[in-house]
């Protein structure tokens, strides 16, 4: 609709407002997979600020709460915004996540799901950077082991401070099958960047 060429036109505030007045964070699924498709097609682009205000109104609440896996709808709204927009939604939503206490087993599938089919690969460097600034758990460490199955060749300084976070980190996961899978992963993906 023409009317959505407003959001290039708001202020951060203006556009919490206006997605807290159209109930985007709790709208129907199906009607969050149209508005992405809207959102995709506007010109010019969204400023990343106002697409990074988008992620959180449309998908912070929804992925947070999630106990079971994401419906199709929400994969195909994550997935098409990512298309586009990787970059503000891994700065809100990853972020948003690795806060979060506790288990949180769907929200790590999920982004290890991103992370494996849909994010560019700038935006899987910025997961494994995110990763990296909080302390490692075992909840944690599949998504590490999605970004290295990328392939993707990763910055130097990435990879040692990877490294010296898996040396650091050793006693506390003696007995992770895991993380015996991720430091294989890391010497076989980093082999020439590891001495």
């Amino acid at each position: 609709p023409a009317e959505l060429s407003i959001v290039n036109s708001c202020s951060p505030s203006q556009l919490e407002g206006l997605c807290s007045f159209l109930q985007l964070s709790t709208c129907p699924e199906p009607f969050l997979v149209r508005f992405c498709s809207w959102l995709l097609a506007l010109t010019p682009d969204l400023s990343y600020t106002s697409a990074a205000v988008l992620a959180e109104q449309l998908f912070l609440r929804r992925v947070l709460s999630l106990t079971q896996p994401p419906s199709r709808h929400l994969m195909a709204a994550l997935t098409a915004f990512c298309s586009k927009y990787s970059h503000p939604l891994c700065r809100v939503l990853v972020a948003a996540v690795l806060q979060e206490p506790g288990e949180g087993a769907e929200q790590t599938k999920l982004m290890c799901e991103l992370v494996e089919e849909c994010l560019e690969p700038h935006s899987v460097q910025l997961v494994l950077s995110q990763v990296l600034e909080v302390p490692l758990s075992e909840k944690l460490l599949p998504v590490l082991q999605a970004v290295l199955g990328r392939q993707e060749v990763l910055p130097p300084e990435l990879v040692n401070l990877l490294v010296l976070t898996l040396c650091q980190q050793a006693p506390a996961f003696a007995t992770s099958l895991s993380y015996a899978k991720l430091v294989t992963a890391v010497l076989t993906v980093c082999h020439s960047q590891v001495s």
